[in-house]
């Protein structure tokens, strides 16, 4: 069910989701603040996310949650910062989100739940969000391990041919 990919480009959650998109061939983007602003500098060009009219991360995460028909945040432990507020945003506007708490399971476990949310909301457009490498060094490894897993598990349905 899967048609895109979408981040705002953060290093760690975000940046995993967009190479796993690359890596894949799956079309991707999303929203980037003003400057591809990201905390390891402007975020490369090989990303093909829009620029904010601000520099601001709520601008770029707000609009991505409303671009996305779900919004999967990846992390480890309770929500917090950014990612938190993903949430409270998805749920502002009344958007589907999951989150995947990397400590309550093993990677499979959560493949398995995030593939089940993915066919029950018919997700199509998924945007990826977690904490930045920062604040989580290896975030971008286990993002990259569950997106494996979530369409490995599934097949060709969750690219959408009904497979």
């Amino acid at each position: 069910m899967i048609t895109r990919l979408i981040s705002g480009g953060q290093t760690g959650a975000d940046r995993a989701a967009l190479d796993f998109a690359i890596q894949r061939g799956i079309p991707h983007g999303g929203w980037v603040p003003r400057g591809r602003k990201t905390e390891a500098g402007p975020l490369p060009d090989r990303y093909r996310l829009q620029e904010t009219a601000s520099g601001a991360y709520a601008e770029r995460t707000e609009k991505n949650v409303l671009l996305a028909d779900g919004t999967l945040i990846i992390s480890r432990g309770s929500l917090k910062g950014g990612s938190l507020l993903t949430k409270e945003l998805a749920e502002r506007h009344g958007r589907s989100w999951m989150h995947a708490d990397l400590d309550r399971g093993s990677v499979e476990e959560a493949a398995e739940r995030i593939r089940g949310w993915i066919r029950d909301r018919s997700i199509g457009v998924l945007n990826v969000a977690g904490p930045r490498a920062s604040q989580d060094p290896e975030i971008y490894k286990a993002v990259r391990g569950v997106l494996e897993a979530v369409f490995a598990g599934s097949g060709r349905a969750a690219m959408g041919d009904g497979t």
